[in-house]
């Protein structure tokens, strides 16, 4: 062991005269730590809050969709075996898509209607496993008699909000009426509850309805044509490159979305958000920064002697200057450790009794999602580390510049 490490960590311990300063090293010591294990929770939930959200939209939306400019798809058939054949894509299924208004006996709302294939849309989206009543496949059930209506499923919160339940029936109308000799008239049919979903999202479970896809294309009047096909990738950060080659092969009066451009305003903000609370949150750090340079700062005051000893001895100014910077280090270090230590242990403790609620209307979920990415633990804790390096820079400046002579001319 170098003296410059000897000596640094034995000033860490104080006398018995010199408690205040012991005291003021591990108030230090704490802010580092509670920093720290601030920014490590909060960092991790804005992390489990954006992936946790990427999962629930990609469980309602596909990947890619598929559209033609100006028009429906009237051989989505052959156009899908073709998109399946693109490298990258590893299945696709058929969609409407549309806006209509949902009535009961307890009232009526907008909702968005959407016509899917029950054979194939668990193979694009994985709507089936929030199935809490029912199933996709009822939907298949189309109308034989007055009674036996077509099936319809709707989301938890929307049940709620109408009062409708599993097995009730309900009318669903179209803006895109029929010319009738009193004028336009709004297409409306009957259809019976055959499942209810919940997401977690408030905005899927009280505004989205699942038909089967020929009892969307009558009720549109849309026979054999589709809005678009949905296409799941193997990688969902690659869609753009995939979806680029899926044009190439269809050709250019075929355009693509994908789920990074359809939710482009709400990603942009979450990243946004995160960075904006590792800057405010880093602030915390650089106030426990400060109480490491008071603590050096007064540590130097009362070293005075000790110094000019040294210095008397032998020691260059840069040695002096290690000395207290190893003593502010071991502070930052230390107090990152147990701030990371820490960190991890109320993730954990959040990511496994979830014991903070939220109103999914607000925030789209309804607890608080964590995930601690261990890039960015390591990126805070450097940034914690750095620093304390640099709030002991100047007071170890100040011990290196003493003069022998100036510090015992009064011994």
């Amino acid at each position: 062991m170098s003296y410059e490490l000897f000596i640094g960590l034995r000033y860490l311990k104080a006398k018995r005269k010199q408690t205040f300063i012991s005291i003021i090293t591990l108030i230090s010591i704490g802010g580092v730590a509670i920093g720290v294990m601030t920014l490590i929770v909060v960092i991790g939930v804005m992390t489990g809050f954006k992936e946790d959200l990427t999962g629930k939209i990609l469980g309602y939306y596909s990947h890619i969709v598929v559209l033609k400019q100006n028009e429906g798809l009237d051989d989505y058939e052959r156009i899908m075996r073709k998109i399946e054949k693109v490298k990258g894509v590893k299945s696709a299924t058929p969609f409407t898509y549309t806006q209509a208004m949902l009535s009961s006996k307890s009232g009526s709302l907008g909702v968005v209607l959407r016509g899917v294939d029950p054979k194939t849309i668990g193979k694009v989206i994985n709507i089936g496993s929030n199935m809490k009543e029912g199933s996709l496949l009822n939907l298949e059930v189309t109308s034989s008699s007055a009674t036996n209506y077509p099936g319809i499923i709707i989301g938890k919160e929307l049940s709620r909000n109408l009062g409708i339940f599993y097995g009730d029936t309900v009318n669903l109308i179209s803006p895109m009426g029929v010319m009738t000799p009193m004028g336009m008239v709004p297409r409306m049919k009957k259809f019976k509850i055959v499942g209810i979903f919940e997401s977690g999202m408030y905005e899927y479970d009280s505004s989205f309805l699942y038909i089967s896809l020929k009892n969307a294309q009558d009720f549109m009047n849309m026979p054999g044509v589709v809005t678009g096909i949905e296409v799941k990738t193997d990688d969902i950060y690659r869609v753009k490159e995939i979806a680029s080659r899926i044009v190439m092969d269809l050709g250019y009066s075929y355009w693509t979305k994908d789920w990074m451009e359809m939710n482009r305003n709400l990603f942009a903000a979450l990243k946004l958000e995160k960075i904006t609370m590792f800057i405010i949150l880093i602030l915390i750090i650089m106030v426990a920064a400060f109480n490491i340079v008071s603590t050096l700062i007064m540590v130097v005051m009362e070293k005075n002697k000790d110094i000019a000893i040294l210095k008397s001895m032998g020691a260059t100014a840069s040695s002096i200057m290690k000395i207290f910077i190893i003593e502010g280090l071991v502070v930052g270090v230390v107090g990152t450790l147990l701030g990371t230590i820490g960190g991890y242990t109320l993730g954990f403790l959040l990511s496994e009794y979830k014991f903070i609620k939220l109103p999914s209307d607000v925030y789209y979920i309804s607890t608080l999602p964590i995930r601690i990415d261990s890039v960015d633990s390591i990126l805070i804790a450097i940034s914690a580390i750095g620093i304390s390096f640099l709030a002991t820079l100047y007071p170890s400046w100040q011990a290196s510049r003493l003069l022998p002579a100036e510090a015992l001319r009064y011994e």
